[in-house]
């Protein structure tokens, strides 16, 4: 009898490596399960768009070119939105309203959206196309500055959205292969592929007359209605947000198009979020650069610089006794200058002729810090310590 009941519970080799096998693959679940958890419960608006589930797409070195864009369009293109902008002018005849429409991508699963400030700026009503439903978006926070924001839309509880992953623009190659997705001329999710043909430009907006430093240069065709929508690399990772074209003409792309680096935004969209805006140093004055004509008009020792025009109240260079020009407008209507302002040199030995160079003199300070002008006053120089306010909402 005991050498039946011995035969009874006899377990053979196979069947112990079977059991093996299924308690290994038991607990590599749980640890994932127990990780994405962890992730989820710990993610904060800095991690925008990163550790989210990584998505079947193919080795790039090893796809085929054809492959990587089907795979990265399949992937990601639910995940870029259709914006449309709803703004009322007055005219003679009444208030009417005009509409404008970009792209975004949505970074958050709670409906976070990244897109240009240009395609939001003036907005009374935003409309956000997600494939084929239809949300209303809210207005969470602009930069004007880089020429971005973020919008917010509400889905249901069971709509699943779809996450652009936020990559890195630092080491990016020229000639390395980009794709950008978005709604040129209202052309829903189009897809357009290139490469990035220069890196490090700077993009003059007239309208704010302001620069943006570093943008990424491709030749991916990008079109009216794309602004806003992702620059993306081989990986399906968010690299750039296309905002502008080169276009000589009017009319649509020539080849030049150009995006902010997706960094510039990781660095400022937990800001956006939290505030409505980024909190940026401000000096307080208006400047117009000095040139040989004028320098010889007034008898200057110097042929550079910025001579300051004005001076806000209550900032920093009020504050610490700088002196802007005394102007007049004859009777043709030009502006006259009747008294020499004081002309800023360095900022903290940094030299200064445009206000591109103050704008990048400042660009890491924060409010509070002191900084140091050289500044020319009735041709003698003065360095004059001023501490920075923060930039007041009428400035942004």
């Amino acid at each position: 009898m005991m050498k039946e009941e011995a035969t009874m519970y006899r377990i053979s080799g196979k069947q112990v490596v079977a059991i093996a096998m299924i308690s290994a693959l038991f607990a590599v679940i749980v640890v994932i399960i127990a990780q994405r958890a962890f992730d989820r419960s710990n993610r904060s608006p800095a991690t925008f768009g990163a550790g989210l589930e990584p998505v079947a797409i193919a080795d790039p070195t090893v796809a085929t070119d054809e492959q990587n864009n089907i795979e990265i369009y399949q992937a990601y293109s639910p995940g870029v939105v259709n914006i449309t902008s709803k703004v009322y002018q007055q005219t003679l005849f009444g208030v009417y309203p005009s509409e404008g429409s970009g792209s975004g991508s949505i970074i958050d699963e709670k409906g976070y959206i990244l897109t240009n400030y240009h395609v939001v700026q003036g907005a009374t009503q935003l409309e956000v196309q997600v494939e084929n439903d239809k949300f209303q978006g809210t207005l969470i926070g602009t930069d004007r500055d880089n020429d971005l924001a973020v919008i917010k839309i509400e889905p249901p509880h069971d709509h699943k959205l779809t996450v652009i992953r936020l990559g890195t623009s630092q080491g990016l190659k020229v000639g390395q292969k980009v794709l950008a997705i978005g709604n040129p001329f209202g052309l829903q999710r189009t897809l357009t592929t290139g490469i990035i043909s220069g890196l490090e430009r700077p993009l003059n907006d007239p309208a704010s007359r302001r620069t943006i430093n570093g943008a990424i240069q491709t030749d991916a065709s990008i079109n009216p209605g794309n602004s806003g929508g992702p620059l993306l690399n081989a990986k399906g990772e968010q690299i750039g947000i296309n905002t502008a074209i080169y276009s000589p003409n009017g009319g649509g792309s020539v080849g030049i198009g150009f995006a902010v680096p997706v960094d510039v935004a990781k660095k400022i969209i937990p800001e956006l979020i939290s505030k409505g805006y980024v909190s940026r140093p401000w000096l307080g004055i208006s400047s117009f650069p000095i040139n040989a004509r004028l320098a010889r008009a007034f008898d200057l020792p110097v042929n550079e610089g910025l001579m300051i025009i004005n001076i806000a109240r209550g900032s920093g260079a009020a504050a610490a006794g700088l002196r802007s020009a005394a102007l007049n407008q004859d009777v043709w209507g030009s502006t006259v200058i009747q008294r020499m302002g004081d002309v800023v040199l360095t900022v903290d030995g940094k030299k200064v002729v445009s206000a591109d160079d103050l704008q990048n003199a400042l660009q890491d300070k924060k409010p509070g810090d002191t900084i140091q002008l050289e500044v020319l006053r009735d041709s003698d120089r003065a360095t004059v310590s001023v501490r920075l306010s923060e930039r007041p909402p009428q400035e942004r």
